[in-house]
């Protein structure tokens, strides 16, 4: 393959990752709108706001054009803020 070749499958790469981090955030600001009223643990809440603040930090365990390290860390917080909604009592369905 030549360079022209490789950059073009780089930058589909780094659009695709890009587009699972936005996904992502989305989803974890939806399920953040309905834990705040739901009687979930102050280090539930902190995580989510951990897990923002690293996804738009510039400051990565890995350089941006690889966004793995962020999708990994909103994947943890959804999936700390799914069961913190499930100890309240909160309905799968809701979020």
């Amino acid at each position: 393959m030549d360079s022209t070749a490789w950059i073009v499958l780089a930058s589909i790469a780094a659009v695709a990752m890009l587009v699972a981090v936005a996904v992502l955030l989305v989803r974890v600001f939806k399920a953040r709108r309905l834990l705040v009223d739901a009687g979930v643990p102050l280090h539930n809440k902190a995580l989510f706001w951990a897990a923002v603040a690293y996804t738009i930090s510039p400051v990565d365990l890995m350089p941006d054009p690889i966004y793995l390290d962020d999708i990994g860390v909103l994947l943890v917080a959804l999936k700390m803020l799914h069961a913190a909604a499930h100890k309240a009592g909160v309905r799968r369905d809701e979020l």
